[in-house]
């Protein structure tokens, strides 16, 4: 586009085409002395050649601009991090309370054992280069000398404050269960914890501790205590929940535990308290009178019948087809395999036990062994019963629904083992071991109350799962040209987008 100054003074506004060195007027657009006239045939001119023939000229200016401008932001950097999964976590441990605790160290290894369970030596090293936590591990290990006389106790106070809260003030139902943890190293005899004894995960040759866990509805962990290996977990109890209620003067609740708790002094030890309590009952156990009025009731699936043990005690049997044909399916695969085990009618000195499906097993003097088929069809006669004792005075159905909310500390178990591997464990002193559980016990509370939370912002996630897409959120630190710092997260997945509200609600 040419301004052409003409003779007379005026300005003609024209568009030219050079090719080939030559330039062509194509186009006029007015003649005018104005300014204001001039400046709009200029624009007019403008805007004609932008769309002539196509595009004709190519600009760069804004493209270049924001090229620079990324390219200068990112001289600012000064760190990326992916601390996404620990600011989540942070916000829930403070959300608990266990910030009125103070003490930063624990709250790493908490935060860290949800996030990535490792050692400790290896858990320094994830702190510092994705969380940029520098958390020294001779601290550490002090820290945990001291844990267990310092800080379980409030620990647990914390805990069972908050899932009051959360139950709406009330601890209406306990679920009490064992477990055992075990040692990457055989018993040590002159070790008063570390022993050896029946473990429930199969690990005949470790050591091992018992885990006792109590916790409320939904699962939320109320208290723990830790036992020798060796310790029978019918003994293990009465201390736990007495302990726990002289603690938090519990008055009004219902105590929920497996048949592997049920003996006859537990029972009169739960009565003399006071406590009231929902049993699984051992109904083989039971006199022949009682068994043979057991064998009687209805098989019709959610059929139950109660009868009067003693006064003030109930057993309730229930009747369920998916537990008769759970129970037929898992014999059948016993016997199976003792066929195939037995075949040859002897027994070799490995097999010499009477667990599992070796109970219908007949051992001879002459050591050779034969399956006793009259045995398996007394089991079959047993199919889908199961039994309960209390001293409420709750409806059957009531008593058998909330039995069956024992799952929740079975799946704390499940959890613990796993999501957060609390074994095996590799410390070898009663401080760090019990200091080590209750490091566990934190992870476990903050887990659960991150489930809560995931659960009433409507998320659609599991915790593993949120855990996973907050790991590919990058942080962002930048060092301002004043030397102050700003930080940005970065958000650019749908995923990302879906956990924003546990970063920033």
């Amino acid at each position: 586009m040419r301004r052409k100054r003409n003779r007379s003074g005026s300005i003609t506004i024209v568009v030219v085409d050079k090719s080939e060195g030559k330039y062509r007027e194509i186009k006029t657009f007015g003649t005018s002395t104005d300014p204001d006239e001039i400046d709009r045939f200029a624009l007019e001119a403008g805007r004609w050649i932008s769309g002539f023939g196509g595009q004709q000229e190519l600009d760069f200016s804004e493209s270049a601009r924001a090229l620079a401008g990324v390219k200068g932001a990112l001289a600012l950097v000064e760190r990326t991090m992916l601390d996404a999964p620990q600011a989540i976590l942070n916000r829930v441990y403070d959300r608990i309370g266990f910030n009125a605790i103070g003490d930063d160290i624990l709250r790493h290894l908490a935060v860290a054992r949800v996030c990535q369970p490792m050692s400790k030596t290896a858990t320094v090293e994830y702190l510092k280069s994705y969380f940029g936590e520098d958390v020294k591990l001779h601290k550490i290990y002090r820290y945990m000398d001291k844990l267990h006389g310092t800080q379980r106790e409030k620990v647990q106070q914390i805990s069972v404050a908050h899932t009051m809260d959360v139950l709406g003030g009330r601890i209406g139902l306990v679920f009490y269960d064992v477990t055992t943890l075990y040692f990457e190293s055989a018993p040590d005899p002159s070790d008063e914890l570390r022993q050896d004894g029946f473990s429930k995960d199969g690990k005949t040759a470790e050591s091992q501790i018992v885990l006792g866990l109590l916790v409320s509805e939904d699962g939320y962990p109320l208290s723990y205590s830790v036992f020798n290996g060796k310790q029978y977990e019918g003994y293990t109890m009465i201390p736990v929940i007495d302990d726990f209620v002289q603690r938090f003067k519990l008055t009004d609740f219902i105590v929920v535990a497996d048949s592997g708790l049920m003996s006859e002094a537990n029972v009169r030890l739960l009565e003399s308290a006071g406590y009231k309590y929902i049993l699984g009952a051992r109904i083989r156990s039971e006199s022949p009178k009682v068994k043979e009025w057991l064998l009687g009731i209805g098989r019709v699936d959610g059929h139950y019948e109660e009868c009067e043990k003693k006064a003030g005690q109930r057993l309730i049997v229930s009747y369920s087809e998916s537990r008769a044909k759970k129970n037929a399916h898992n014999r059948e695969k016993g016997v199976a395999r003792l066929q195939k085990a037995y075949a040859r009618g002897t027994l070799t000195k490995d097999k010499v036990n009477r667990r599992g499906y070796n109970k219908f097993l007949d051992i001879g003097k002459e050591v050779t062994v034969s399956i006793n088929y009259d045995k398996v069809k007394e089991d079959a006669l047993w199919d889908g019963l199961k039994g309960y004792v209390t001293n409420t005075s709750l409806d059957p159905e009531e008593v058998i629904r909330q039995y069956h909310g024992l799952w929740v500390v079975e799946r704390a178990f499940r959890i613990g083992k796993s999501s957060l591997e609390m074994r095996p464990m590799f410390h070898f002193t009663p401080k760090r071991i019990e200091a080590h559980i209750c490091i566990c016990f934190v992870a476990y509370k903050v887990y659960k109350e991150l489930e809560r939370t995931i659960r009433e912002l409507g998320i659609g996630m599991s915790v593993d799962k949120v855990l996973f897409h907050a790991k590919t959120i990058p942080t962002v630190r930048f060092r301002l040209p004043n030397g102050e710092t700003y930080t940005e997260r970065l958000y650019t997945m749908p995923q990302q987008q879906l956990i924003r509200p546990l970063l920033e609600g």
